[in-house]
Parts: C-alpha cells; structure tokens; sequence
C-alpha cells in the first residue's frame, strides 16, 4: 500500500486561502463587536462561555432534546468550551468529562475512554472507524463544532457497535447562512510545536445557501526522543435551505498525519514511578542472544535516574495514516407532526506502521458507507379523557464495511530492552526461524497470514497469527423509539432494534502455494431500552434507564478475522452489555447554573488478545456542576467514583509482574524471579480489579472574563491511585494536572492574544499505556512536563 504525502500540496492550498482571506479582510474595517472565542457559535452569549443546557443533543432518542430530556449522563461542550480548555486530542476529554481517564494508547488515542472501557466515535450520528482497539490512529477536531459525550451502550437509534462503554459524537461545523465570517489562528509552542488553521464561512444565497471552509496544519516536535506529528485537515461544507420545510447539509473532510507511536517506559517498577529509577540490563535469551525475544531474562546492573525524554522509540519507525470522510444529512417536514432524516456516511482508511522492534500494522485500505433514514411522528391518543402525546421514530440503517489489513505482533518483546543503551538494544531482526513462521509480503516486510496451515503435516499450525483480515461486512438494522407523555411531567421512553450482519472474512496474505482460507456467518443481534423520566417542578428531572444491546468483537480496522480452525468466531457475535441507571437534572430557571447526578451498573465484554472475551462489571457514580453568575465568570466542576471488576473472567497480561524480567543476581536492585519477559501470562478467573483505572476523577475549569477583553482560565485534573498491573505489583499514586492560561482579546484590532501554560506545577505524572491492562507490567507512560503554548487568532470582516 502506498499513502501519499500531500504537505506540499496542501501547504500551497493553505497559503493560497490564507492570501484570499487576508486581501478580502484588508478590504473592510475590523469589527469593532466580535466574539471572544475563536470559533462563534450560534446562540451563544457574546462569545461567553455558556451553560450546557444552551446546547442540543441531537439523535441519542430519536429527535433532537434539550439537555434536560436525555435519560443519560451526557456531558455537552461547545466551540467556546473546546477552546478554554484546550481540547486537541481525545485524552483532553477528561480535562470536563466525568469518569473519561483512560491509557495513553502509545501518545495517539483514537478512541475514548468512558466508564473503564473503550468507547466509540460517532460523527452526527454514524459510526467511524479509528483503526485497531484504539491503537494509534489520531483524529483532529478541526471539522468540529460541538462535542457530545454520552455515557453507555448507544440507544437503539445508534445500533449494534463494537464498545460500549459510551460514544463521542461529533456535530461538524456548519455554515452560517446570514453572515459571513473567518478566522486565522497561528501557534507556536515548546519542542517546536507549529500549528495554523483557517475557518471561513460565507453565504452564497442570503438565508438560502452557505458554504464553510476550515483548515488545519501541525507540524510539532516533541518532548520525547525522536517523536514528532506532522498532520494536514481539510474541511468543506454546504448548507442548502431551499424553503422553510427542508434543509440539506453536505461536509466532505480529509486527514493527513505522519507521527511515532511512544510506548514509553518499559520495565515499571515502582522505583521508576515513585523516584525516577530504571535498572539497567539487556536481557538475553537462552542461547546468550541479546536481541529481545520471549522469556529473555536481565541480570541487573545497576539502577539510573533515566530521562523522562527516553522512551521507547525507534528513528527509524514509520507510521502514517490517510482518512478521507464525506457526510450528508437531509431534513424535511411533511406535515405537521411528520418529518424525515438521512444521514450518510462514507470512511476511506489507510495506515502503514512498520517498527524496528517488527511490530507491523497495515491497513491497505478500509472503506464504510453508513445510510440511515428516520422517520419522526407525532400523534395524540385518546386515553381516559385526555390527549397522551405520543413521538415515534421509525428507522432503517445499512452499514457496509470492507477492509483488507496485515499485521505482526508475535515476535514482540519490551521488557529486554534496555532504554538505557544504544539504539540498537531495541531492534528485533527477525530470525531465519521467524521469518518462516510469517508470509513476505514485500521484500524485508513480514506479517502474520489471516489464517492457521498445517503445511508439514504434522498435525499443528507452521504460522503466527496476529489479526491480518480481508473482510466484508453487511450490517442491516430496524429500529423503533417510542416516547409517550401522559403530562408535562412524566414521559416514558422505549426502543428496539435488530440487526442482521452478514460476514465474510479471507486470508488476504496466504503462504506461496496455499489456497487462502475463508469462512462466513450470519447472525442477528438485538437492543433495546426503556427510560422513565419525571419532572417534579420544571428544573428537575428524575430519570431511570435500562439498556440491553448485543455487540460485536473489534478488530483490525473494524474487520473480523479467522479465529480457530480458520472460521469467524461465534463469540464474536456474543458480547453483551446491560445497563441500569438513575440521575437526576437540575437547571434552575434563572439560568446561572446547571447540576446532575448519576449512578450505574453495567456489565460488557473486553476483548482479549487472543479473540476471546472477558466479562466485566462496573459500577459508579458522576456528578457535575456548572455555574456562570453573568457574563464574566464561568465555573464547571465534575467528579466521578467507578469501581471496574472481572467478572468471574480470565485476564491476560503480556508477563505475570515486572519482576519477572529480571533474575535475582542482585537483589539488592530488584528481586527477580528469573522467569523471563514476555511470558504471555493467563489468570483464572476471579473478581479481580481490572488494572489502569483510576476509582476517582475529579476535574474542575474557572474562567474569567473582563469587558475589556482580558481574561485567564485554570483547569486541573486529579486521579486517585491504581494499580498499573493485574497482581498490583506496581501503583501509580494520586495524581493532579494543572494547566492556566492568560488571553487579552483587543477588539480594536479583532485580535486575540493567549498564552496556555500546561502541566504548571510539573509534575511527574504517569499513564497507562494501553487498555485492560494487557501491558500493565510491561509499558508506562511518562506525561509531558511543563510547557507552553502561544497563539494569536485574527478575526476577519468580510
């Protein structure tokens, strides 16, 4: 597969809309009242940063409800919010969102974290794809209007998906159809960190027609050796309203990015989380081979103050990735009471990773079309004298999705390593012995086939299998949600779903000689949901939900993959997940300020390593609190409480604890078992905590806006302590982020000026690596110490 570079191509687009938009801007006196933020947003207060009940959820219950009418813990954020505290990637969600701390997915999330568990992403309601188990596949959020951030399975509205532990669902940018309006915001930050990025919108027709443009570019160095990220965003929509009953909205957005996956450290101790010390050692198999392998053993020799910059990292590793996305959505009143909704989605994916250490992971190439139509009703039934308000939503989806992908991940091996050393230390060539259990598929590159042969005869596989697929999935669903509300203040929600998956997977990377094994399957999966809400007084709702959902087994790039005797496991088709939960909503009518409460049980399924599943039960609580008293200050508070156990499930961990890497040559550094790292370890089935949760988050954003246009904002993050590994060997104790900023928007100029300090109190914070805990006693990563970040943003009169 080849992904082709466009920066060049796309820095001369940028600069070529840069110059347009400037010489359009030196034609018209500045403004002399604009918004404070970098980005308006329709309905908001001056640009003040506004409570979340001013911001619709769209599509979670059939039609779009107010804040206050969405049976779920929902966490809302605007334009306004995104840009206060700095949300750039995912793993910034927890900076607001209540129970959202997850791993560092190797320095590139492309899935949240919510409740213990992966979730998905939606875009306006569809779902996307983001590369394998949340294995680093950034996304930006340059396209983006509003984030919605609902908690559990999605309603039935959404169907089947493959997490469940919630959804991000994105609102693009939409073009303004009375006002014409663009920005230009330039930042520089440590490590030359560089970002640029245009967002101009312009009606063609008056009250009729608009088309919107924005465009991103980073080219950003790192803290961390031989890490940077190099990505390019480019977003178009149309915004047609031919009359007064319908209105179609058309986005197309493309994405670039070139970047290093960051294990960071290797070898976890709790020297290293608590003072800093790495004990050196190049481990070595049993035939005295220092190159990194399975059951390698270190004889220590001694312990360093290792340099949070020296992680594991290759300069040599190539990673990039290639998304092109196009959305429609198209609404129309038939009549009174009756409207209609489409929504579709198309997703072109491609990703090379090839690491020195033979980690492989190539996507060759995964396309998804999604269409769902929807049609509203609203109807009154007579019922003892009285007119019951009924809504039904009626709806039919098809999502199709085909990827071909190769990947390589049995030959891997961390703990050897010693970061310590040269460069060297850190590379797997791979063995003539190796390279036999693996297919060629292009001269020095080897991966896994996508299936299991007996080539020898000898009654056992000759192969390692990873997760290379060639896969085609059909994905048809049905869907009713019904809303019955006798008063004003009950209301009553139920919905259910079916969906048929139709899947066919290949080997799409056979052994010379061998027919390509295949297989097929057919299954229907179910949903459903009820919500009772009750509202004893107008600014309070009381709500019960209960969610039932069957789901899918992920895989690379969404696909499905031959599991054992070269068929598509039925457990793929086995997970499920049931939801109960209670909260309560308060929005007091003079508007200064918003608080919820909730309180869950969930149990799911975690995929393992192997294709198998593991049960899990959570249980928790989240609150939050926001409140802005006028127009200068705004404060939002959330806190969170989960507890995340097995639930009479096997666990897998890439070694049974950190010691085990090491022999007992010195137990005066670390008393070694000798058994060797990695040893693929197997835990029987228990309750036990699932590791790299923390059980309590709390958060909290104060913003301050003068008249003038001066302002600051601080944002901290605290993290209770939890276990890294599944035996708790290791801890990553209590933990608190900090980060403030200072802005001064001069309106004279329609200039803003702002300066983010992150991480102010430099802290030495640490983050798991990966979900479940598979490398929990394996791979920890180091966060970024303090650092800054200078922007200006131009507002342009057109």
């Amino acid at each position: 597969m080849k992904i082709i570079s466009c920066e060049r191509r796309f820095a001369g687009l940028f600069a070529a809309v840069l110059a347009t938009s400037s010489a359009q801007a030196a034609d018209s006196p500045p403004e002399t009242a604009v918004a404070l933020e970098p980005v308006v947003v329709e309905g908001a207060r001056d640009g003040a940063l506004d409570l979340p009940t001013k911001q619709k959820v769209d599509g979670v219950f059939g039609d779009e409800r107010a804040l206050l009418d969405v049976p779920r813990s929902v966490t809302t954020i605007d334009a306004a919010l995104i840009d206060r505290a700095a949300i750039v990637e995912l793993r910034d969600l927890q900076r607001l969102v209540p129970n959202s701390y997850g791993a560092n997915t190797f320095g590139a999330s492309s899935l949240p974290t919510l409740r213990g568990q992966f979730g998905e992403i939606y875009q306006d309601g569809l779902r996307r794809q983001g590369g394998n188990n949340g294995l680093g596949l950034p996304l930006s959020f340059n396209a983006v209007e509003q984030i919605n951030v609902v908690k559990g399975p999605p309603p039935v509205a959404f169907g089947s998906s493959q997490r469940v532990g919630g959804f991000v669902d994105l609102t693009p940018k939409r073009p303004d159809l009375d006002q014409s309006r663009a920005s230009v915001n330039l930042q520089a930050g440590s490590w030359d960190r560089y970002r640029q990025s245009l967002d101009w919108s312009q009606p063609i027709e008056s009250g009729r027609s608009a088309v919107r443009l924005s465009a991103e570019n980073r080219t950003e160095g790192s803290y961390y050796d031989f890490v940077h990220y190099q990505s390019q965003s480019l977003f178009a929509a149309y915004r047609l309203k031919p009359d007064s009953d319908s209105q179609l909205d058309v986005g197309f957005e493309y994405f670039h990015v070139d970047f290093t996956d960051n294990a960071g450290f290797n070898r976890p101790t709790q020297q290293l989380i608590d003072d800093g010390l790495y004990v050196t050692g190049q481990g070595e198999q049993a035939d005295g081979s220092t190159v990194p392998a399975a059951g390698a053993v270190v004889s220590p020799t001694g312990l360093t103050r290792i340099s949070r910059r020296r992680v594991y990292t290759d300069p040599d590793d190539r990673n990039s990735a290639e998304t092109v996305i196009g959305n429609l959505r198209y609404e129309r009143s038939l009549s009174d009471g009756l409207r209609w909704t489409t929504r579709g989605l198309y997703q072109h994916l491609e990703r090379e990773e090839v690491a020195q250490n033979s980690f492989v992971e190539i996507i060759d190439g995964a396309d998804t079309v999604n269409l769902r139509s929807e049609l509203g009703l609203d109807t009154a039934l007579p019922l003892a004298g009285f007119d019951v308000a009924q809504t039904t939503t009626f709806g039919v989806e098809y999502r199709y999705h085909d990827i071909l992908g190769f990947s390589q991940f049995t030959t891997e091996a961390d703990n050897p390593v010693d970061l310590t050393g040269p460069i060297a230390n850190r590379r797997i060539p791979l063995s003539a012995a190796q390279q036999a259990r693996l297919v060629q598929l292009r001269p020095g590159l080897f991966v896994s086939p996508g299936a299991q042969y007996d080539i020898d005869g000898d009654g056992s596989g000759d192969f390692n299998t990873s997760d290379s697929t060639d896969s085609t999935t059909h994905q048809g669903g049905v869907f009713i949600q019904h809303a019955i509300r006798p008063d004003p203040r009950w209301e009553l929600l139920l919905g259910a779903r079916g969906d048929w998956f139709d899947v066919t997977a290949s080997d799409g990377a056979p052994p010379p000689g061998v027919i390509a094994a295949s297989d097929g399957i057919n299954r229907w999966l179910k949903a459903g949901n009820a919500a009772l809400l009750f509202k004893p007084q107008a600014d309070v709702t009381l709500f019960a939900t209960a969610n039932y959902s069957e789901s899918t087994s992920n895989s690379l790039g969404g696909g499905f993959v031959l599991g054992g005797g070269n068929q598509i496991a039925r457990e793929n088709f086995a997970t499920e997940s049931r939801l109960y939960e209670v909260g309560v909503k308060w929005a007091p009518a003079n508007g200064l300020w918003y608080a919820d409460l909730s309180l869950f049980d969930q149990t799911r399924g975690l995929r393992n390593r192997d294709g198998s599943n593991s049960g899990i039960k959570t249980h928790g609580g989240e609150t939050r609190l926001s409140f802005t008293p006028d127009r200068h200050w705004f404060l939002q508070l959330a806190g969170s409480w989960i507890d995340v156990s097995f639930d009479d499930s096997v666990a897998f961990q890439d070694s049974s604890n950190v010691l085990d890497a090491f022999d007992n040559s010195r137990p005066d550094l670390v008393a070694g078992t000798g058994v060797g790292s990695p040893s693929f370890a197997v835990f029987p089935a228990s309750s036990n905590r699932v590791p790299g949760i923390p059980r309590v988050q709390a958060s909290g954003l104060l913003n301050y806006e003068t008249a003038f246009g001066l302002g600051a904002s601080i944002n901290a993050l605290y993290t209770s302590e939890f276990p890294l590994d599944y035996q708790q060997t290791v801890k990553i104790r209590e933990q608190i982020n900090v980060n403030a900023s200072v802005h001064w928007d001069v309106k004279a100029i329609a200039t803003d000026f702002r300066f983010d300090v992150f991480n102010l109190t430099n802290e030495d914070n640490y983050s798991p690596v990966f979900e479940g805990g598979f490398f929990g006693s394996t791979l920890v990563f180091p966060e970024q110490p303090i650092n800054v970040l200078f922007s200006i943003r131009h507002r342009f009169s057109l």
